[in-house]
């Protein structure tokens, strides 16, 4: 079961028609998520991360296109119909949104709108969809649930509210389980227990969890697998303590060095690293590698062409031409 892929991506781009012009927003993306593996997708704002997975969901924007292939448990989601990614979406995918609150109907109850999932997705009945919604409530630790079930959202706390969503998403048992940014608005007490409960999901059901977020304490808690983004692209992907361990591409290095942690923050004469200037203006990219601005190992070849991805030992990839003196 664990080698079953349940999400395959090759060739992946998203393109956005703007009035300034036409951006690249995804490049190329070539990845896999197989069943209980939990996959961080990491980088800072504006690289790529969550409109990769709004494309495979089919809710880009309407000015967006995609190119290239994502299949989930082998079925081809990009250029499919809106009636088939309906379908789809709920039974076999799911997505938790950064904010319940606006994920949520404010003018419904929670119980209905756990209900309709079950109602639309498996046939079932108005009572044996409200015995299931409230199970999967208390599954995934909400207090007197049965007290709380008619209640509307405004009346649930945000951690709550965010447990709401998981449940909802959780409802039709689905393949693959999308997390976008779930704890950034929540309290680190009320952060690792979100966190738990997916981890325990992702264990007890065999979901795939793609867990998308700027925050590498995140990704250390709960995944695999990283890939790191830049500019659209994926300039690394490890296994999680290989990332952490040796990062290879000189981003992923910026992006560790940037991140406090406890045992640095006691050495003697430690200072927090910030990675020098800003993130690259997707249309007007640079001719060479997008990184080679900010980077401190830059080459006259990094500006003049990008680097093509380098297969590393260890099941690894990274997109930096010191990689090609190795």
């Amino acid at each position: 079961m664990a080698d079953q892929i349940i999400l395959e991506v090759e060739g992946l781009s998203v393109d956005f028609e703007t009035p300034e012009g036409p951006v690249t927003a995804v490049r190329d993306l070539h990845f896999r998520v197989h069943a209980g593996e939990a996959l961080g997708v990491v980088g800072e704002s504006g690289s790529g991360k969550s409109q990769t997975f709004l494309s495979i969901m089919g809710l880009l924007a309407s000015n967006g296109t995609v190119r290239g292939s994502a299949r989930l448990l082998g079925q081809e989601l990009v250029g499919l119909d809106v009636k088939s990614l309906n379908r789809i979406r709920g039974e076999s995918m799911s997505m938790i949104f950064q904010d319940p609150m606006t994920s949520l109907n404010p003018y419904l109850k929670v119980s209905r709108q756990l209900t309709e999932v079950l109602e639309l997705h498996k046939g079932f009945s108005k009572e044996q969809a409200r015995r299931t919604a409230l199970e999967m409530l208390e599954r995934v630790g909400i207090p007197e649930a049965s007290k709380r079930f008619d209640m509307y959202p405004h009346e649930f706390s945000g951690g709550m509210r965010q447990r709401v969503m998981i449940a909802m998403a959780l409802l039709c048992e689905p393949a693959l389980l999308i997390a976008d940014e779930p704890t950034t608005a929540l309290d680190v007490t009320v952060q690792a227990q979100i966190l738990d409960l997916i981890r325990q999901i992702k264990d007890d059901f065999g979901t795939a969890v793609v867990m998308i977020t700027h925050d590498l304490g995140v990704i250390a808690n709960i995944c695999d697998r990283v890939n790191v983004m830049y500019g659209g692209r994926v300039v690394e992907q490890a296994p999680i303590l290989s990332l952490f361990d040796d990062p290879r591409h000189p981003y992923s290095q910026g992006l560790l060095a940037s991140s406090p942690s406890m045992e640095n923050s006691v050495e003697e004469g430690y200072e927090l690293v910030t990675i020098p200037g800003q993130p690259p203006n997707l249309q007007r990219l640079p001719k060479g590698c997008s990184f080679a601005p900010r980077c401190n190992h830059v080459k006259q070849r990094c500006l003049l062409d990008q680097p093509p991805d380098f297969m590393l030992e260890g099941n690894r990839m990274s997109a930096c031409f010191r990689e090609s003196a190795s």
